[in-house]
């Protein structure tokens, strides 16, 4: 099963508040919206895809715990990006000071980038359409991002200014200088 994408443009025109409303009353469906108007209503993982995704947001769960520099957040949170777009990536991480200069109403979508964005591609992802969700990341101030592909057993790094770089089989990813100390094992994950 692939994602769904609706053309609502120009026919509809949804509000920030109207999209929130939307996904308040559809709790059970995962949608997103592009920087375009399409709304974009996503299938529900398998229960591997389910499980590395449980464990990746565990361990950066942990990692900020421990931390405090931070939140981190599992894909039912979403983000109202800069390009206008409405994403739920599948694991982030926002600072502490970003938030609290920013004072974001809780209950709604943060009006901002995460710092540190991942993507786990299951089945039922387009290898290049999550491709062009990083890079969108990216371009709206995500600082570092990770595309976990484990049917390919590869793992591409986002970071901007600079290419893609593509690593082969890693058991281990660095949370560099945007998640100091971070080393996500990826054994349970890639595997």
């Amino acid at each position: 099963m692939t994602a769904l994408i609706l053309n609502l443009s120009p026919t509809i025109e949804l509000t920030d508040e109207q999209f929130f409303q939307l996904c308040q009353n559809n709790r059970d469906l995962r949608l997103e919206r592009t920087a375009e108007g399409e709304l974009i209503i996503m299938p529900p993982t398998g229960w591997e895809s389910g499980n590395r995704n449980s464990r990746l947001t565990q361990r950066l769960g942990n990692w900020t715990d421990a931390d405090g520099t931070g939140l981190s957040f599992d894909s039912s949170t979403g983000f109202k990006l800069p390009n206008g777009a409405n994403r739920s990536p599948d694991a982030s991480w926002v600072s502490r000071e970003r938030l609290e200069a920013l004072n974001p109403d809780p209950a709604k979508f943060l009006p901002l980038a995460p710092d540190f964005a991942v993507e786990l591609l299951s089945a039922s992802d387009s290898l290049k359409s999550v491709q062009q969700k990083m890079q969108e990341y990216i371009e709206n101030g995500v600082r570092l991002g990770w595309l976990i592909d484990p049917q390919n057993q590869q793992v591409e790094i986002y970071r901007p200014g600079q290419e893609v770089e593509v690593l082969q089989s890693p058991t281990s990813l660095s949370g560099e200088d945007v998640l100091p100390g971070f080393i996500l094992d990826l054994a349970q994950i890639l595997s």
